[in-house]
């Protein structure tokens, strides 16, 4: 009996370790996209693999829709030291290394698979060290594809001039606002959560949103018209602290990494296959869409790089960017 006993506290013992252990580490995922969105469903599946693969030493816990805070609270938040992840785009990052800010400038490349060499080069490699050196934010990857940016509007646009005097929402980052501005409308910074609000009430006139999380969010209930400008491929990556990334032994390193990058990969797939669905749906409730010219949009934007200081970024990524058709 006492053998049994004493097994019966050492199996106790070793399951108390295991739940201390498994208290480790931990590491919150916050995305602005809703639970729906091909970016979260990817996200998950990064959850149960990092959680088997380390044998419950690292546990994952997501936050969509924003519930975390915006992006740039969020990112205040992972400079302190908060283990948390956020997904954004290098345009937030810019304020903190300036370079990264050319992954959301206009017209960069022709389509989101340009991305790829990019991020596999010294360049990119350089810029996101010094990100980690200047700021303490440590960006994971940057292979999320959430899809083309579009214009949503309440009128047809069909050519620059369409946008005068036309207030778009846009992301609260210096390339985007000044993309916007370029293109011919009035830039309106606000988040994501208060743009469905912000066209009904008339507040704004439109947005400029990808596919996917447009319908996320159901612009197609206060708009009618989407232009297939293609100003910005919105890829995003995962930004998470130095410090705390540092703490991670090698072998758990290893495993956020290598889980989180193949879950980008997922999500790019995922919102690929979904760009066709959602299109089908919106116009089925009688949104209009309608190519235009993109030479005139592309002429527009030319002068954005030199006005946010990045020709110098731009010339550096030259031996890696795709020719222009």
């Amino acid at each position: 009996m006492k053998h049994l006993m004493k097994g019966a506290i050492a199996a106790l013992a070793t399951v108390v370790a295991t739940q201390v252990a498994a208290a480790d580490f931990e590491l919150a995922l916050s995305t602005s996209q809703p639970l729906t969105d091909p970016l979260v469903i990817a996200m998950k599946g990064a959850e149960a693999k990092i959680e088997e693969r380390s044998k419950g030493r690292v546990e994952i816990t997501i936050y969509p829709s924003s519930q975390l805070g915006e992006d740039n609270d969020v990112l205040e938040q992972i400079r302190g030291g908060a283990p948390i992840a956020v997904l954004v785009d290098a345009g937030r990052l810019a304020p903190f290394k300036k370079e990264l800010g050319i992954l959301s400038a206009p017209y960069l490349v022709e389509d989101y698979t340009g991305y790829a060499a990019i991020t596999a080069s010294p360049v990119y490699a350089e810029w996101v060290e010094g990100l980690a050196e200047n700021s303490g934010l440590r960006l994971l990857n940057y292979n999320w594809f959430q899809g083309t940016r579009q214009m949503f509007t309440k009128k047809l646009i069909e050519k620059p001039e369409d946008l005068n005097g036309v207030r778009i929402r846009t992301i609260d980052a210096p390339s985007w606002v000044a993309t916007i501005a370029a293109m011919g409308a009035t830039p309106a910074p606000m988040a994501w959560s208060e743009v469905y609000s912000a066209l009904q009430l008339g507040a704004i006139d439109g947005a400029e949103a990808q596919l996917t999380g447009a319908y996320g969010i159901k612009l197609q209930e206060v708009t009618t018209n989407v232009a297939f400008t293609n100003h910005i491929q919105l890829y995003t990556g995962l930004v998470t602290s130095d410090t705390w990334f540092k703490t991670l032994p090698d072998d758990l390193r290893a495993i956020v990494t290598e889980e989180l990058a193949a879950a980008g990969d997922a999500a790019s797939a995922g919102t690929v296959a979904k760009l066709g669905e959602v299109q089908t749906a919106m116009e089925a409730v009688g949104v209009k869409f309608n190519k235009v010219d993109m030479g005139p949009f592309r002429e527009a934007t030319n002068g954005v790089y030199a006005e946010l200081g990045l020709s110098e970024a731009r010339e550096a990524l030259q031996p890696y960017l795709k020719p222009k058709n």
